[in-house]
């Protein structure tokens, strides 16, 4: 199946003609996760998206596919016990774009933790969460954890708890499973805004959707429609007339990002802050990055941004635990700001709010989910496909099987397992090297695409015979030509951010190449002189947001 930007009108004319069981509202990881499984199901769906695949809350989490020790405080075991067990599926599907890190968890003496609920509370999580031997929590004295993280603050530590929790690219987790919900036949698109919802009998029937970049309409027909909009659920629910009972209470939380250089943390690490809130550390790809906050959010929905108060909040939390690090504002390399869509009960403080998944079914056959967590995505995906199968079964006599989706990689995920990936990963990166890479860059690639960078390394081997060997600038190209042609990016920001995260962790390659990259793709993708203008413009305000807060 095509999954390219130099399709979309063909892909509209398809999702148009096509008798589609299920069209799927919302391209972040749950929209993502339905259509896989229905059309892993043998459904025939379609998903639409306003802005970029993963732009709302799945490109903006803490980045982690963990199994929520912090809900064994709230006594949460179902939660506990399900996304726990589902790190280990998401990781062997997916190996290339999760990955295990070992969490350190200090303790300190009159902190939330001590040495026995650490070790109660791990081994309960062990347990729940089905733990493999090899990754069961271990338990150190002061010297061991601070050899670990010598940046730790020393003063009244007790000791620390060690366990695993799981590193994921959220962005490219999404896409990777969008990717391979098109390989099964769906269809996807983004930029395409559902601008009306269409009823017959009172019974809804489908969709008019604007088309974001060209401006042109488009109908579409399904015989069941789910909203999974995240952030964005409760203004579909109205259009519908359907929002009552409980409803979304958005929540903000930022993350800070520094060198390495700077803030060379060794290992990622798992803190509780003097105000009772938990906070993660954790090193990645030369970089350090630290959140996150919890505060109630009444903004613009696409375009949460830092306030000075959360920057603020996020170095207090650094201050207190790595005290010799002697962290500033100026030392903000980057940053990003996400919305957690929780379902709200009344009176409940944001940080206490259920993280549960729940689905609303209107009078008029609106389907819709909202809350739960990345780690949740392809139980929730399940959950809500059962339905859609028992609701065709009714209309029409239907008859779907259960979801196959627990042993199915996703794209870039056919590697043989996380087994498989060790020895993969190794013969790629030769390859790669002798094809001219550096082995950071090959070593980059082959993590980032999997099983699929062949394609990246045909490309590459293309794009360096126009650049004249220009290597570095070639695999640039090559990622773009990857990107657009196998990811569906129509602007510089999907590139720059959800399809390379490098806005976050590596924003001096985006100064470096953003112009190369913006030339590239209007010859690519034919874009009009205002069309480079405005996605310019749009890339810079966001490079320039990164670092810089808004008051407040």
């Amino acid at each position: 199946m095509i999954f390219s930007s130099l399709n979309r009108k063909e892909t509209y004319k398809k999702m148009n003609e096509t008798n589609l069981d299920l069209l799927v509202i919302g391209g972040g990881i749950t929209g993502s996760g339905i259509a896989l499984d229905a059309a892993a199901r043998g459904m025939k769906v379609a998903v639409v998206e306003m802005q970029d695949f993963a732009a709302g809350t799945s490109s903006r989490s803490t980045k982690l596919v963990h199994g929520g020790l912090r809900y064994l405080k709230q006594f949460e075991i179902k939660v506990v016990s399900e996304v726990g067990k589902e790190r280990a599926i998401v990781y062997e599907n997916g190996p290339h774009v999760t990955t295990p890190e070992w969490m350190l968890l200090p303790f300190y003496k009159g902190g939330t933790f001590g040495p026995f609920t650490t070790n109660i509370g791990l081994r309960v999580y062990d347990f729940l969460a089905g733990v493999k031997k090899s990754e069961r929590r271990q338990m150190f004295g002061k010297d061991e954890a601070l050899r670990r993280e010598p940046l730790l603050k020393k003063q009244d530590m007790k000791g620390a708890g060690y366990y695993v929790e799981y590193k994921t690219d959220d962005a490219r987790l999404t896409i990777e499973v969008m990717k391979k919900a098109i390989e099964k036949g769906a269809q996807a698109l983004n930029y395409a805004k559902v601008s009306e919802l269409l009823y017959k009998d009172n019974k809804i029937i489908g969709v008019k959707v604007k088309d974001m970049i060209d401006g042109s309409e488009h109908t579409i027909y399904a015989k069941q429609i789910v909203n999974a909009a995240g952030p964005w659920v409760d203004t579909l629910r109205e259009k519908d007339n359907s929002k009552r009972g409980k409803t979304l209470q958005l929540t903000k939380g930022i993350h800070l990002v520094f060198d390495g250089k700077r803030f060379p943390l060794k290992q990622a690490v798992y803190f509780d802050t003097p105000d009772g809130r938990m906070v993660f550390a954790i090193p990645r790809e030369g970089k350090t990055y630290v959140g996150t906050t919890d505060t109630v959010y009444k903004g613009n929905i696409a375009h949460p941004t830092m306030t000075e108060s959360d920057r603020d909040y996020v170095l207090k939390a650094i201050d207190y635990m790595f005290p010799e690090v002697k962290i500033k504002a100026e030392d903000v390399e980057s940053s990003w700001s996400g919305l957690r869509p929780l379902i709200h009960e009344e009176g409940k403080d944001p940080s206490e709010i259920s993280r549960k998944d729940e689905i609303f079914v209107s009078e008029s056959g609106f389907i819709s989910i909202a809350g739960g967590k990345l780690t949740g995505y392809r139980k929730m995906a399940e959950s809500i496909v059962d339905l859609v199968a028992k609701n065709l079964h009714e209309l029409e006599g239907a008859n779907y099987p259960g979801t196959p989706t627990m042993h199915l990689p996703i794209s870039g995920g056919d590697v043989g397992g996380s087994k498989g990936f060790a020895r993969f990963k190794q013969e790629k990166v030769k390859e790669g090297i002798n094809l001219g890479l550096t082995e950071d860059e090959a070593t980059l690639v082959t993590q980032r695409y999997g099983s699929n960078v062949d394609k990246l390394f045909s490309l590459y081997e293309e794009e360096k015979v126009k650049t004249k060997e220009d290597n570095q600038l070639a695999l640039v190209f090559a990622m773009v030509r990857y990107s657009v042609e196998y990811e569906l990016v129509y602007k510089p920001v999907d590139f720059f951010i959800r399809r390379t995260g490098a806005l976050f962790f590596n924003i001096n390659w985006v100064r470096k190449y953003k112009e190369e990259v913006i030339t590239y793709m209007a010859s690519m993708l034919g874009w009009t002189a205002d069309q480079v203008s405005d996605y310019t413009e749009e890339l810079d305000k966001l490079i320039y947001e990164t670092n810089h807060p808004v008051a407040g």
